[in-house]
C-alpha cells in the first residue's frame, strides 16, 4: 500500500458511512409510509405475525449498526492518520496533507488556505507523500 492509497481511505471511508446514512433515511421513510389495504380474498398457508413494516425497522437497525462500525474505524483511522501526518517534518508539506486528507478539502481551497498557487501545492503534496512513513500496522478499509 502506498502512502497516497493509505491516505485516500479516510476520503472513501467517509463517502460510505455517508452513502449508508442516506439509505437509513429512505428506509425510515418507507417504514413510516402507510401501506394501502388488501380488499380482495387473500389465502396463505403461513402467516407471519409481524406487521410489514417491522422488516424494514430490522433492516434499519442492522444499517446503524453497520455505519457505527465504520465510524469508529473512521475514527480510528483519522487518529493514525494524525500521528502519521505529524511525523512530517515540514509545517507546509504537513498541512498540504492535513487539509486534503484530514479535512477533504480540494486543492483550490488549500491553495487559500495556504497562501500558495496550485502548482506550489501539488509540489508540496508530492514532497510529503514521500516524507509520509506508514505505521507498522496501517489500518485498511
Amino acid at each position: 500500500m502506498t502512502s497516497k492509497e493509505y491516505l485516500r481511505q479516510a476520503y472513501r471511508l467517509d463517502q460510505k458511512i455517508n452513502s449508508d446514512i442516506e439509505e437509513v433515511a429512505r428506509l425510515r421513510e418507507m417504514a413510516g409510509s402507510i401501506s394501502s389495504p388488501v380488499l380482495g380474498e387473500k389465502v396463505q398457508t403461513s402467516r407471519s405475525g409481524d406487521a410489514p413494516f417491522v422488516r424494514v425497522v430490522e433492516k434499519i437497525l442492522a444499517l446503524e449498526e453497520k455505519i457505527n462500525r465504520e465510524i469508529n474505524t473512521l475514527v480510528d483511522l483519522k487518529s493514525q492518520m494524525r500521528d502519521v501526518i505529524a511525523a512530517v517534518s515540514d509545517t507546509d508539506e504537513r498541512m498540504v496533507l492535513r487539509y486534503r486528507y484530514i479535512h477533504n478539502l480540494t486543492w483550490e481551497q488549500i491553495g487559500d488556505e495556504l497562501n500558495a498557487d496550485r502548482t506550489t501545492v501539488y509540489r508540496w503534496h508530492n514532497l510529503a507523500l514521500r516524507h509520509v512513513i506508514l505505521p507498522e500496522k496501517p489500518i485498511r478499509i
